[in-house]
């Protein structure tokens, strides 16, 4: 028997994995950082990005659009035409996989050295090219239980291809390096765990596949051995693969350029990173800067979006069922929830790893080196995460095309800025550049919000916020100074985890102590914010009440 998911049972099926997923990538990072120098972590960084461009670009968005179309098929009682817009979606698949695999195989080289500038990448590349043919199958399997709420399938292999692709990089890595190969060689050893990540994500998408079928089985027997579907059937011409394309790509495309945009960013910066800074770093620092930025930056920068990206995620169905009444009030009301809870949960977690970077650079990787970088690229997170959300806001309300045309607006504001700016402030004009883009593109969607709806997200409370953030963050930074400064006699990694959490806590804490006690959250709002963090809120509540 197979058990569907409920939407808050699937939410949290989808978010776990993502998280799990983002740590274990941090975890796979963190001892190749000890193995590689300067020009194995940029190797690394250089084939890991145009992979995970290419892989957005073959599969990107295709799966939501599956599950609209599966879900829908069988709502109306059309699992003939479910069927074969599965075929059809697998047949993609495979047919993206083998072009795009063939295609980095035979230019890697030419990417590697006159794009990248990066010859000793070629390798890496080419490693991580045969992981490219299974996921585009995966991904339309993962659109395809989606649509069957069966959420589970797509949150497992997840898991099952992030733990294997771990375990065999690190391993393969590691055995390179004692080898003494080289560190083209060992790039290419870490890239290649992808390609066995892909094969335990496909596995499981099999196993759930099978059972799947079974129970379909099981289900047209006790039916009557589907006689009443074989006259449906015999009603109705099958869909043409031509028609099914069309709808998957008029549904699929928006989504595909709008979840791109910070993929693109970090493989436009890895891959131009040489070309654009060529006359301010020698050739020595541009290899050092570009692995930290890839190996780093890029990798930290992605833990504060997961948990406010999640909580929104779970806002969208309610946005989208009032919407689709027109119940514009109740639309107001939960786009404005998202946007405070995402203001709330998401800042913070940006604050504390801005202001702790140095500590958390070296407690995690072998020196300090690069951390104004991660600092940097942190910050900006608070504007990605609300660009995400807005995105979100729009597609729940009906409009993902708005999203998509200010991703593209977006995408040459950054190339325009990175051009202008990276040849004067190096590795921060990219940075900076990344920032402005998430800016402009989130203000181009609250323009177009504010058409629809009017959000309501602080009001007056603004200020209040504002001293939080500098009090939180100015404590932080002491924090951390004065551990990193004024603790000795212990090993440095010690020091670094005692400044981790005494600057966290301290940052945290006070972080959400002035949010209480200047009014900025209030009792209405406490009420309205999931389980987890009225737990938290509502004891300060009752005290900042009897203040």
């Amino acid at each position: 028997m197979v058990k569907k998911d409920s939407l808050i049972k699937g939410t949290i099926i989808l978010a776990a994995a993502a998280l799990v997923a983002r740590f274990l990538g941090i975890f796979q990072r963190v001892p190749l950082e000890y193995m590689t120098d300067k020009h194995g972590g940029g190797y690394f960084t250089v084939a890991n990005n145009i992979y995970l461009m290419l892989l957005i670009v073959a599969t990107g968005g295709i799966p939501s659009a599956i599950s609209k179309m599966i879900s829908e098929r069988y709502a109306q009682g059309r699992p003939d035409e479910a069927k074969r817009i599965y075929k059809a979606a697998l047949l993609f698949g495979a047919i993206t996989g083998v072009l795009i695999t063939v295609l980095l195989l035979i230019f890697a080289p030419f990417y590697a050295t006159h794009i990248a500038e990066n010859p000793g990448a070629d390798l890496a590349v080419r490693a991580i090219a045969p992981a490219l043919l299974f996921f585009p199958i995966i991904a339309m399997m993962r659109g395809y239980f989606q649509g069957r709420q069966l959420m589970a399938a797509g949150g497992i292999s997840q898991i099952i291809e992030q733990v294997l692709r771990v375990i065999t990089a690190v391993g393969l890595a590691y055995i390179v390096f004692a080898w003494g190969w080289g560190q083209s060689w060992i790039a290419a050893a870490a890239t290649f765990g992808s390609v066995f990540g892909s094969i335990g994500a496909f596995c499981v998408m099999l196993y759930y596949a099978r059972k799947l079928r079974m129970h379909d089985a099981q289900e047209k027997q006790a039916a009557g051995n589907g006689q009443a579907a074989s006259a449906g059937r015999a009603s109705r011409a099958p869909l043409s693969f031509k028609t099914i394309y069309k709808e998957m790509f008029k549904i699929s495309l928006p989504i595909v350029i709008t979840s791109m945009t910070v993929q693109f960013i970090y493989f436009f910066d890895t891959s131009l990173f040489m070309k654009l800074t060529h006359g301010f770093y020698s050739a020595a620092e541009a290899s050092q800067t570009l692995d930290w930025l890839g190996l780093k930056a890029q990798a930290l920068a992605g833990i504060p979006p997961i948990l406010a990206i999640a909580l929104s995620q779970s806002m969208i169905p309610v946005i989208s069922a009032a919407y689709s009444v027109r119940n514009m009030s109740e639309v107001e009301r939960q786009a404005s929830l998202v946007m405070r809870i995402v203001v709330f949960t998401g800042v913070p977690a940006a604050l504390i790893m801005t202001v702790a970077a140095t500590s958390i650079n070296g407690l995690l990787f072998s020196s300090t080196g690069g951390s104004l970088a991660v600092a940097a690229l942190t910050a900006g997170t608070i504007f990605q995460i609300t660009m995400m959300t807005s995105n979100t806001v729009l597609t729940s309300m009906n409009k993902p095309h708005l999203p998509m045309r200010h991703a593209l607006i977006g995408i040459v504001v950054k190339v325009i800025t990175s051009v202008a700016l990276a040849p004067f402030l190096g590795v921060y004009g990219l940075i900076l550049s990344s920032t402005i883009c998430f800016i402009a593109i989130a203000s181009l969607n609250f323009r177009a919000i504010r058409k629809e709806i009017t959000l309501s997200i602080l009001g007056r409370r603004w200020a209040g916020y504002a001293i939080t953030i500098v009090v939180a963050s100015g404590a932080g930074l002491l924090v951390d100074y004065v551990c990193r400064n004024f603790i000795g006699g212990i090993p440095a990694k010690l020091t670094f985890a005692i400044s981790c959490i005494a600057t966290g806590g301290v940052a945290l804490g006070l972080y959400v102590a002035l949010l209480v006690l200047l009014r900025v959250v209030t009792a209405a709002d406490v009420k309205q914010f999931p389980g987890p963090l009225r737990k938290v809120l509502n004891p300060l509540m009752r005290v900042a009440a009897r203040s």
